[in-house]
């Protein structure tokens, strides 16, 4: 049988394009169109919570929604509370959005919850209405909210724990209905209150008398701000700006009830939330807007009251931060030097502290050194000490075997030779008067071996002590060495340049030894068949190179096995010199010898005078 090939033919043609069209997303998943959402505000444009809604209401629904084209409305109902006004503005309104879907309306108080829902007919029929609302609110139709009544009396508990000493309230009001309004509320709150404060309504003051009022209040005294749109002159004003200008001039701390305050003179108070106010409402228009119906989500209410404090008002007037209230929010604090430097502090902490324990660490291997140096210089002091009297009495060795030598040739010399010589002129007399062929040539064959132990007897105190050495210098002493160490099978061959004539006589007889050792050397080990000598003079060095074609040696392996190289090196420290040998298997020997002509050899020729 053969392979069958998956979606082939007919059948590959009409499953593909299915598996596409079930494995597509829906249309509506990607084609659905923008939402269209209206927050209407029951306040002027530049009031808090417009400020506060334009701002969250946008990013909120983004977040949840993706696009949406969002549309914002001001009802000013507190300079302009004509029920005309708000007819027209109803009506204005509808034929404004006409053309617009409207998916969703966002009615902030009582006023815009009015405007929206006012009967006989809704103002967007169909639309979905999600409110907040700060009292309860009658039932509407497609609609869901929030409800956070106005607490007022928990600043009232907050100014008690914060300042226990406070006895006088003073309440600050305007003069339009809504600021009267929450006059009226905040009488019924405060009413339990009124065994423990006195309390004192500055409602509808014109602005001159309220400033002149603040600014004369008793120590014990607080105030509390409410609300003041419009002033007893009848001027309008911003009710936030207003507590900048009663503050700066006040003489008693400033409490209010709601956040839109803080950061501009008050002391803080039990703050109604206005940015989780506006959270909870635009969480709740997602919510519409992803599919659910109005009608079933149940109004919630909430608390939205939060304890805040200025840290600077704190110092202003001389009030403790341990007397802030458990819980409490405390704003705007400066940070002191330790919390604004503190990274850099224990930076700079931790730099210092490694430095000093680096150099803690290098005055102690400092003084550590200085040990080991001191050891080590008294250690070489000593070395050098003993090195100095190893070489003196190398010195002294030397300068006694040479007198020795002398002494040894001139016993030879004066004594034996003498006495060799009285032989030969006996056996030649016995040689003149043999009386048999026999015994005259006996006495002819001790004759010459007479004659044979005098020349070696000759050349031995010679070689012990070089007599003439001392008289005509090193070249002509260097020379008769070259004619002595000659022979048929070994070229010997002698140059010099520049050799002062008189030198010291420990010099020239260092000079000589360590020639007549180098000679040798080379006769007796390196087979060599020339032997090259040259003296180099000069004012302050003499320089003696001996060099052979011999079969050479490896200079590491060999040294100290004899006495010959030791000899040499011994003789030209003696005198203050260096010498150096360069030799290998097969490629001959090279010795050269550095000696310092000057006060040394003249030091040493005293002291050889002194050993002699």
């Amino acid at each position: 049988m053969g392979r069958r090939q998956p979606f082939s033919g007919l059948g590959g043609r009409i499953v593909i394009p299915l598996l596409v069209c079930l494995l597509a997303p829906p249309v509506a998943a990607w084609a659905q169109p923008q939402k269209q959402v209206l927050a209407l505000y029951s306040t002027r444009r530049d009031a808090q919570i417009v400020t506060v809604g334009d701002r969250e209401l946008p990013r909120i629904l983004e977040q949840g929604l993706g696009g949406v084209d969002y549309y914002a409305e001001y009802i000013d109902e507190t300079r302009f509370s004509d029920p005309a006004y708000q007819a027209a503005l109803r009506d204005f309104l509808r034929l404004k959005y006409s053309g617009v879907r409207i998916d969703a309306v966002i009615a902030v108080e009582a006023r815009a919850i009015t405007i929206v829902s006012q009967a006989p007919a809704p103002l967007f029929p169909g639309s979905p209405t999600v409110f907040f609302a700060s009292s309860p609110v009658p039932s509407i139709t497609n609609a869901t909210g929030v409800v956070a009544p106005l607490d007022l009396a928990d600043t009232m508990e907050f100014i008690g724990e914060l300042q226990p000493e406070v006895r006088h309230i003073f309440v600050v009001a305007g003069a339009t209905p809504a600021d009267k309004r929450y006059e009226t509320l905040a009488r019924s709150q405060f009413r339990p209150f009124e065994s423990r404060f006195t309390f004192t309504y500055l409602t509808a003051l014109p602005t001159r008398e309220l400033e002149s009022r603040l600014a004369s209040l008793p120590d014990d005294s607080a105030i509390y701000y409410l609300i003041v749109n419009r002033d007893g002159d009848g001027d309008n004003v911003h009710p936030v700006g207003y507590i900048d200008r009663l503050a700066a001039i006040a003489n008693a701390p400033m409490y209010c009830w709601v956040d839109s305050a803080m950061n501009h003179g008050i002391v803080g108070g039990s703050l109604k939330d206005q940015t989780a106010q506006l959270e909870a409402v635009g969480r709740l228009t997602v919510r519409v807007l992803s599919g659910e119906s109005a009608d079933s989500i149940p109004v919630s209410s909430l608390n939205l009251n939060v304890r805040q404090v200025d840290w600077r008002q704190l110092r202003r007037w001389g009030i403790s931060e341990s007397a802030v209230p458990e819980g409490a929010r405390l704003l705007f604090k400066e940070p002191t030097v330790w919390e604004r430097y503190k990274v850099y502090v224990l930076g700079t902490v931790a730099v210092l502290l490694a430095q000093t324990f680096l150099i803690v660490g290098l005055l102690v291997q400092r003084r550590r050194r200085r040990l080991a140096e001191d050891q080590a210089r008294g250690s070489q002091e000593a070395l050098q000490g003993s090195y100095e009297r190893i070489r003196d009495l190398g010195s002294r060795l030397l300068r006694a075997q040479d007198t020795e030598r002398s002494r040894l040739a001139r016993e030879l010399h004066d004594d034996i030779s003498q006495q060799v010589a009285l032989l030969s002129s006996d056996l030649e007399l016995l040689l003149g008067s043999a009386v048999t062929p026999d015994n005259e040539a006996l006495a002819g064959e001790a004759w010459n071996r007479t004659q044979h132990i005098a020349t070696s007897l000759h050349d031995l105190s010679h070689r012990l002590h070089p007599a003439k050495l001392r008289l005509i210098g090193i070249v002509a002493g260097l020379q008769a060495l070259q004619r002595e160490m000659s022979h048929s099978d070994l070229k010997v061959t002698f140059t010099h340049d520049n050799v002062q004539a008189s030198l010291p006589p420990e010099l020239t007889v260092s000079l000589f030894r360590i020639a007549q050792e180098a000679l040798q050397n080379a006769v007796k080990h390196s087979n060599a068949e020339t032997v090259r000598v040259h003296l180099q003079g000069g004012s302050t060095v003499l320089v003696l190179t001996v060099s052979d074609d011999g079969a050479g040696f490896d200079v590491d392996s060999e040294w100290g096995k004899g006495l010959g190289l030791i000899s040499i090196g011994e003789r030209a420290e003696t005198v203050g010199g260096t010498f150096a040998v360069r030799s290998q298997p097969g490629a001959g020997t090279l010795l050269t010898v550095h000696v310092p002509v000057g006060v040394e050899q003249a030091s040493g020729a005293a002291a050889a005078g002194q050993v002699g």
